[in-house]
Order: C-alpha cells, then sequence, then structure tokens
C-alpha cells in the first residue's frame, strides 16, 4: 500500500526554465508579473515523475540563470497544489507486493515436491508388483500422467502478484484544473458496456433491468458512458422491461449520487440486511430512501406483471384483426358471388402476432413463432431508451410540493442502446459471440468508445468506482499494450459450505493471479474490460522481435529489441509509410462495407491512448484535453447505419469472428478471445477491488454445476484439438503463459486417468492384491513426503491468495467429481465430434422438486434432476462401499489375512469416497425428501450386498487368494 502523504510537502526544484512560444505560453516574452514555469521533480527510486507545468507568482522571469543552468531552489507551493502536483506525477497503478518469505517457501516447496515426485516414479518404476502386474502398471500409468499435470498447472503460479490502482491520481490526471483543461472537465475515455441475454424465459427480464440500473449509476463521467443491450431473443418482453428500467432510472440514478448509494443494483441495496441509515449524514435520507423503495417495488410490479400485459394486449388487437380478416373474406365471398369476380381468396385466419403498446408490430420474435418472426428468423432491431447526455452537468429541481430533492445533483443518464440482431435461416449466427460482435460494429457508429466492458445479465455493478480501477491500467504508463483488465467474478445465493466449489476461488484467486505476475489473465467471459482496437485484432504499439533467445529465462520473458511500426491504427498519420498505406485499403475487406464503421477505428485507437505527459509514453499518448469536448450527437442516418452492420449478411467475406471480435468456433469463446491476444503479444492484467467490482449468480445444485463445466470442459477439448492449441503459438506468447493456456486444454483429458485410478481401489481389494507388493518403507516415506509437500503448498496459497482453506478442500473435492462425470464426457463428445462430426447432448429429467421454499433462501441447492452425467461418480462410490465392505470380510474370515493389502486398498477407497461426499449429499437432498431415484440406487446396493453375502458363503477363502466355486 502506499504511504500516508504528508500534509505539507516543499519539493526540492531541480531545474526550472521559463515556459516559451515553443509550448504555447502567452507568458514568456510578456512584461507580466506572472510566468508560467515547468518543475522537474527529482526522481526517487519508487517513483519517477513527470514535468508539471503551474504557474508562479512573484518571480523574477529576468533573472541571469540560463535555462540550462541547475538551479536548486525552495519554492512555497499551497497545500492543494502540493497534493495535485504530488497525485499527477504518481503512478495510476503499483504493485502490492506479497511477503517474500511465503513466496520463497512456495517455490522450494514446488521444487521439493518435483524432485520428490521424481524419485517416486523411478522408484515405482523399478519396484514392480509381480503378483499382480496390471494393477501396478495401470497405476504407474495414472501417477505419471497426474504428475504431468500437476506440473503444467503448477508451474504457472511461480510468480503471482497483486496489483493495486489509485483512482486519486486519476481524477488529479483527467479531472483537475490544469493548464490544458483550465475547466477540469474530464478528459477520461469513454467506455461502452456490453450486456447480453438471449432467453426472457431463462433469464428474468426483472435480473437484467437490476443490471442495467446499476451500469447507469455507476461513478464515472455521464457523458463518457453508453450502455448496449444485447437481446439474442427478440423479445418485446426485455425491451419493454428496458423501457421500464429507463423511466425507472431517473430517480434511481439521482438518487444513487446524491446519498452516494452502494451498491447500486436496487434489489440487492433493499435487500441489504446491514442498517441502510449508517454514515449517512443528510436529514433527507429517509424520507428519500422511502420515496424511491415504494418506486422500486412499483417498478417490479409492472416488470412481473409484462408478460402478461403483452399477451393480453396481443390478443386483444389480434381479435380486432380477425375480425377485419373475416369482414375481408366475407366481401370478397359477396363480389364473386354478384359481380363474378376473379379475386384472389383472403385469408381467414390473422396471425397471432405480438404488439407493441403503440399498436404495430413487434418485429423481433413473436410468442407465436411464424416466419420472420421467430428466434431464428427475425428482423434488426436498434432503440436508442436514453439519448446521450449533453457535456455540461445538469442539476434537478426541488423545492415544496416536489417529492424527490435533486437539487445540486447531476440528474443526467448514459446513453442506453437496445439492440437485436438480424436473424435469418441460412447463417451461422455464432450464439453469443456473434452478438457480441454485432454490438461492437454497432457502438463503434453510435458511441465508439475506445473501451468495452462486458457483463452477463445476471453480474450487477457492485462497486460504482470499479470502472476508474480499471481504466487506471488502461491510462498509466504504457498502457497502451494493455489489451484488457479482467475483473474476478464473485457469486451471491452461494450456500455457507459452498459445497460444490461454486465461487471457484481458487481458480480466480490462485491462477489468474498468478497469471498476472507474467502475461496477464485469461479473458473469462464477463466482468472484462476490453481496448477496442485489441478486439479489432491489431498488434500491441511495440511488437516483440523473433530473435534468437539468449540467457537462461529468454524462452520465459522475451525483450522487446527495437520498435516495430505494428498495426495502422497504432500509429499516428505521420509515422505511415506507402507499406501502410497499402495496409488501409485492406481495412474495408476486413471490417466490411461500413465506411463510418472503418472511419471510427483510428478514432478509437487514438482515444484510447495514455497521456503525451509520461516520458515513456510520450511519443504515442495523446494530448492532454483532447477529450474534453462534446460528444456528436445521434442522427438518422447513424442509427440506420448501426441498422446495417448488424444484419445477417456483413459477415460475409470479413474477418469478423476469425482475426476481428470475440473468435467463432468454440463453446469457450472467452479463452480462445483472450489468447489470441495474448499470442500477439498483448498485455492484461487482474484487477481485485475491495468492495468487489461485479457480483453475479450461479447455479447451487448438483446438476446444474455438472452441466456448466460440461461446457467448460467441452470447449477446451476443442481448443485442444483446433489451431487455438497453445503448442501453435507464436513465440510472441509467454513460455509461462504458454503452459497455462496449454493446460486449459489438456485439463479435460485427466478424467480419463481419474476415472481408472478411482476404479483401482474396489480393483484391488476385490483381487487381494494392492499397486506394489507390500507395503514397503520407501513406498510409505515417498508417500507421506509428497502428501506433506502438497498440504504445505495449500497452506502457503491460502496465505498469499486470501482464500480459506475449507475453499481450496472443495475445489479439490469437485476436481475429482467432474474428473469422472463431466470431463470425461467431454473428452468422449470432443473426440467423437472430431472424428465423426458426432455431437453429444444430455436432457435434464427432473425426478424430484423442492417445491415452493420461498423462505429458504438457498432452496435451490436441494433441486434434484437426474442426468446420465451422474452415472459413473455412482458406480464409483458403490463399487468402492461394497469392495471395502468385501475385503474387511474376505480378510477377517481369512486363515492368513493380508492385511498390508487390506489397509492399502482401504486407504485408497476411502480417500475416493471422501472426495465424493459432496456429490453423495447432492444425491440425498434435502432431510425427509431424498429422491426416489437415491431409493433406487439403495435397492441395487442391497442386492449387490446380498448376492456378495452368497458368493461369500460359496467360496473358497485361502490366505487372502479368492476365486468362485
Amino acid at each position: 500500500m502506499m504511504s500516508e502523504e504528508p500534509s505539507t510537502r516543499h519539493p526540492r526544484i531541480s531545474h526550472v526554465s521559463t515556459s516559451t512560444a515553443d509550448i504555447g505560453s502567452d507568458f514568456g516574452s510578456s512584461s507580466s508579473d506572472f510566468a508560467k514555469y515547468i518543475v522537474q521533480f527529482s526522481p526517487t527510486p519508487d517513483n519517477n515523475p513527470v514535468p508539471v507545468q503551474i504557474a508562479l507568482e512573484d518571480i523574477d522571469s529576468g533573472s541571469s540563470c540560463k535555462d540550462d543552468e541547475s538551479v536548486q531552489t525552495d519554492l512555497r507551493i499551497s497545500e492543494e497544489g502540493d497534493a495535485l502536483l504530488y497525485k499527477i506525477s504518481q503512478p495510476l497503478t503499483r504493485i502490492v507486493k506479497i511477503s517474500p518469505i511465503i513466496i520463497a517457501l512456495y517455490r522450494i516447496l514446488i521444487v521439493v515436491r518435483v524432485v520428490f515426485l521424481g524419485l517416486f516414479l523411478v522408484w515405482r518404476i523399478t519396484n514392480p508388483n509381480d503378483k499382480a502386474i496390471w494393477l501396478w502398471f495401470l497405476s504407474v500409468i495414472c501417477e505419471i500422467w497426474f504428475a504431468f499435470s500437476w506440473l503444467i498447472d503448477q508451474i504457472p503460479r511461480l510468480y503471482p502478484v497483486n496489483h493495486g490502482t489509485d483512482t486519486e491520481a486519476l481524477k488529479a490526471k483527467f479531472e483537475s484544473p490544469n493548464p490544458n483543461n483550465p475547466t477540469g472537465k474530464s478528459d477520461l475515455p469513454g467506455i461502452d458496456v456490453f450486456v447480453s441475454t438471449a432467453d426472457a424465459e431463462k433469464e428474468p427480464p426483472l435480473v437484467t433491468a437490476n443490471t442495467i440500473l446499476s451500469i447507469l449509476s455507476v461513478d464515472y463521467p455521464v457523458e463518457k458512458l453508453s450502455c448496449y443491450i444485447s437481446d439474442d431473443g427478440g423479445s418485446l418482453l426485455t425491451f419493454e422491461a428496458m423501457a421500464e428500467a429507463a423511466s425507472f432510472a431517473k430517480i434511481w440514478v439521482p438518487f444513487c449520487r446524491k446519498h452516494k448509494i452502494e451498491p447500486r443494483n436496487p434489489e440487492s441495496y433493499f435487500g441489504l440486511k446491514r442498517d441502510p441509515y449508517k454514515d449517512k449524514v443528510r436529514y433527507d435520507f429517509v424520507r428519500d430512501r422511502r420515496y424511491v423503495k415504494r418506486g422500486y417495488e412499483e417498478f417490479k410490479v409492472r416488470v412481473n406483471a409484462l408478460s402478461h400485459s403483452i399477451r393480453r394486449r396481443s390478443d386483444a388487437f389480434n381479435s380486432k384483426e380477425e375480425i377485419k380478416a373475416l369482414e375481408k373474406w366475407k366481401n370478397w365471398k359477396v363480389k364473386v358471388e354478384e359481380d363474378q369476380i376473379k379475386e384472389p381468396k383472403p385469408s381467414i385466419v390473422a396471425p397471432k402476432a405480438t404488439w407493441m403498446s403503440d399498436g404495430t408490430h413487434w418485429p423481433g420474435t413473436w410468442s407465436v413463432p411464424c416466419p420472420h418472426h421467430s428466434k431464428g428468423d427475425h428482423a434488426s432491431v436498434i432503440q436508442v431508451l436514453l439519448d446521450p447526455p449533453g457535456d455540461e452537468p445538469v442539476t434537478g429541481l426541488g423545492g415544496d410540493g416536489r417529492a424527490l430533492d435533486f437539487v445540486g445533483v447531476d440528474i443526467r443518464l448514459p446513453m442506453l442502446v437496445y439492440v437485436s440482431r438480424e436473424k435469418r435461416p441460412g447463417y451461422d449466427h455464432n450464439k453469443k459471440a456473434g452478438a457480441m460482435n454485432a454490438l461492437v460494429r454497432a457502438s463503434a457508429i453510435m458511441s465508439n468508445g475506445p473501451f468495452i466492458l462486458n457483463l452477463d445479465c445476471d453480474h450487477y455493478v457492485y462497486n460504482s468506482r470499479a470502472f476508474r480501477d480499471g481504466i487506471c491500467f488502461m491510462m498509466d504508463r504504457d498502457g497502451d499494450r494493455v489489451c484488457y483488465v479482467q475483473f474476478p467474478q464473485r457469486f451471491e445465493g452461494i450456500d455457507p459450505s459452498d459445497r460444490y466449489a461454486n465461487n471457484n476461488t481458487v481458480f480466480f484467486d490462485i491462477n489468474l493471479r498468478a497469471l498476472d505476475g507474467i502475461q496477464g489473465p485469461m479473458y473469462v467471459g464477463t466482468g472484462c474490460l476490453f481496448r477496442r482496437t485489441a478486439l479489432y485484432g491489431f498488434d500491441p504499439p511495440d511488437v516483440l522481435v523473433e530473435e534468437d533467445p539468449s540467457g537462461c529465462f529468454s524462452c520465459c520473458y522475451p525483450k522487446t529489441k527495437k520498435r516495430n511500426l505494428a498495426t495502422v491504427a497504432s500509429e499516428p498519420e505521420y509515422y505511415m509509410d506507402d507499406e501502410e498505406d497499402e495496409d488501409i485499403c485492406l481495412i474495408p475487406k476486413q471490417f466490411g462495407s461500413s465506411s463510418m464503421l472503418v472511419s471510427s477505428v483510428k478514432v478509437a485507437e487514438f482515444q484510447g491512448r495514455p497521456l503525451a505527459t509520461d516520458q515513456s509514453s510520450s511519443r504515442r499518448g495523446r494530448p492532454p484535453g483532447s477529450l474534453t469536448g462534446p460528444r456528436e450527437p445521434l442522427d438518422y442516418a447513424t442509427v440506420s447505419e448501426a441498422v446495417n452492420v448488424i444484419s445477417c449478411w456483413y459477415e460475409d467475406k470479413t474477418e469478423w469472428g476469425m482475426s476481428i471480435g470475440w473468435v467463432y468456433g468454440s463453446v469457450t469463446e472467452d479463452v480462445v478471445t483472450g489468447f489470441r491476444m495474448h499470442e500477439k503479444g498483448w498485455r492484461s492484467f487482474y484487477c481485485v477491488t475491495e468492495p468487489d467490482a461485479f457480483r453475479g449468480t450461479a447455479p447451487i445444485n448438483l446438476t446444474d454445476r455438472l452441466h456448466q463445466v460440461l461446457r467448460w470442459a467441452t470447449g477446451s477439448v476443442e481448443i485442444f484439438f483446433s489451431r487455438n492449441n497453445a503448442v501453435l503459438a507464436g513465440r510472441k506468447l509467454k513460455f509461462l503463459q504458454r503452459i497455462s493456456y496449454l493446460n486449459v486444454g489438456i485439463y479435460p483429458f485427466t478424467s480419463i486417468f481419474i476415472l481408472t485410478y478411482c476404479f483401482l481401489p474396489p480393483l484391488s481389494l476385490f483381487s487381494g492384491q494392492f499397486v506394489v507388493d507390500t507395503l514397503k518403507p520407501a513406498f510409505l516415506v515417498y508417500l507421506l513426503i509428497i502428501s506433506l509437500s502438497i498440504c504445505g503448498l495449500a497452506v502457503l496459497e491460502v496465505k498469499w491468495s486470501g482464500i480459506s482453506l475449507e475453499e481450496w478442500w472443495r475445489n479439490e473435492q469437485f476436481w475429482l467429481i467432474g474428473g469422472t462425470s463431466a470431463h470425461f464426457v467431454a473428452v468422449l463428445q470432443g473426440i467423437l465430434k472430431v472424428i465423426a462430426g458426432v455431437e453429444i447432448s444430455f436432457t435434464l429429467t427432473s425426478k424430484s422438486s423442492t417445491g415452493d421454499d420461498e423462505d429458504d433462501e438457498f432452496a435451490d441447492l436441494y433441486l434434484f434432476k437426474w442426468t446420465a452425467l451422474m452415472i459413473l461418480p455412482l458406480m464409483i462410490i458403490v463399487l468402492n462401499i461394497v469392495a471395502i465392505l468385501f475385503a474387511v470380510c474376505r480378510t477377517v474370515f481369512s486363515e492368513n489375512p493380508q492385511w498390508s493389502n487390506l489397509v492399502g486398498g482401504c486407504f485408497f477407497a476411502c480417500w475416493v469416497l471422501v472426495h465424493m461426499y459432496p456429490f453423495a449429499k447432492g444425491l440425498m437432498g434435502r432431510r425427509g425428501r431424498t429422491p426416489t431415484i437415491v431409493y433406487v440406487w439403495s435397492g441395487l446396493i442391497a442386492i449387490c450386498l446380498s448376492l456378495l453375502y452368497i458368493t461369500i458363503k460359496n467360496s473358497e477363502i485361502d490366505g487372502g487368494s479368492f476365486w468362485l466355486t
């Protein structure tokens, strides 16, 4: 953390020079008593401040000292000005050091475990069990793979770091009055926020509306923020819910600004269990809160009633249309009978259309699908729900008779746009990735924010200042090399014990934090702030020159030898040569036929640069104050062009989905998109804020969790068999980063060996043999050291990551559960898809339900839905239990018992069962409400035990050897 700032600071000026006309000063040659000077602070080991231009009073500008002479002069600056100078000179991000003792011990333990794993494997290979060579061979193969899998998972964790941000320094640089920005207007870049939804039934509009409200009320300049909601289902329900949210935002957003409300999701805020009046000092807070809460309750009622009102409205309009159709048919019949006129027969049945409130057909999906109005066949829709705000604050009104007093509160709202892209039969719409790319194009024309933040519809803004934290990385020195800033995913509604490791804390707080010390975290689908030009597929400003590696660690950390002009979007106009002019001609072929979209590329690149005040980026930076002007108003031509670029044919013969935007062809398009950026040499950062930046929801019942893991694992298998395999990546991807991406594609294949190893204890107990001949001291010593080392690593990871041991252990348990179910099925599905093009899907059949437990916050935890993914874990549990009982009975009644084999087999069987405990608990459901399927399997187990008893009674048992008679 940064040290506390002193109350008064008197900097020593190492060099003072009078400003002249070279830098645009009006004071250099005048006889005014005031002059403008450049102040250069002396650098320190941890700070390299940049020159600061300030106005000094009562200085003899006619001094005989020359500009190039070093002058040591004490200059008294006001406390406020001193703090500003100090903040401006500070970097926007910093590394929060982890205890070097913990990191050293952590690395030593990794080395120790690697050494003993190697020795253990050598010992196992050289000491086979001749009595059960097949058992020994299977176990050795599994153990070699486990060692390899652990190694590629552990090596990228060698360099964990924590990054912090300084939002006060950001405000001082971009939002405080200075010579380049006398008014102090915000010079921050724009941010376009994307919220994606696809099904109004599975993703309730009220949840999406709360997410939108939390975005509209963030602590970021209103005129620099735009929000786009992508409705890939084209639902009128979602559209009208967003219109209701835009209306309610007119009181919710000013209320949040006035009273500094946190969090700014109304559902979460009004549901807080803590005292809402704590730290509130305004006398009218209670009255305002009561009024807004009542307004929110009415808002919820309106949104929840939208489905019914739309259906009732549509029925009324359709009834009128049917009457008109019937009258038209009658008139036609009369004309035909009287005049014998041959006219086409009109339809007597009117289409069951979905109607908007203005009495027109909804152009998207209808409740009763028909041609041109179904989920895969509908027109594109763009509706600006909230117009772009002006660049000057607009304060509210107050006084008697007004329910809310917003005097002195900025009541402007960010731009809000509803987008539903066109879909037609015969086109591959590429699911979420295609919807996100449509938003990229539409937003480039309508607002063109140089940065894009994408959120799922159920992930809302929990920390209103999180946007500023993300921008700190982008606007810091060398920030133009940052492709995205990933925030951790945090979830609400998870049961306290986190039975199925839904929080994924090991991944978010250990794996991604460790990658932050290499080339940056992976992109994980939501809560990510992108640089627009990085999404466009451009290279970073500094391109790594591919030279022969030199040095021991050059493969891990390649060096930048010289500067290359990477792309047409990464350099100013005056740096371009003829070759780059040819590249400009290729841009329309890559981006499509829209000239407005193509012309927006360089604008976004320029606005996304850090300020040119930093010495390290002055050549690539933008001038201070260049983004303080007003944005251009939206007009009809602009919106029409935005509609054009989201048409289903626009991407034909372009690079969208291949080298531009979100990458197509994978279930896990997020990981592939981030991989492509890292492959080009971009850097990403991991931003952990306090409080959490975003919060969302996650499935907490066993079935949904397994299917979520299945989807992730299927995407990983697809990555392994595609050109996105890290083995095929270019040399700009750092070695340890490559290992991490390689692990993403390989980890599902570990399930083959996990399944084999879980079946080894029953095979061992049934056969009376073990993986080793006897429990020799060497085997026990190796096992003890390896076990203690993994426990030590767990404790140290808990120390430097901040997670709990219980969270670490839950992750280990679900790693085995997922490995014996979803991961193995994903591997089969991937192999069949590659070889035969066959895709496998699993349907859910609800066997039991918890009912309407509205008072139980975790009622969904006990919801049981049978799926084929549960078969293998159930088989493993049953076989291990039966094997333990069988082996105990045989050894107890044996004349020559083999206790070492029994102990070894039972130990590993219990190890499997302990890991499977959350799965077994999930099958049991709530007390007294055990699903029927569990009784079925209990009956099967009882039958197995009965047959086992009969088998033992009719068999010969001699010294541990067993065979049927």
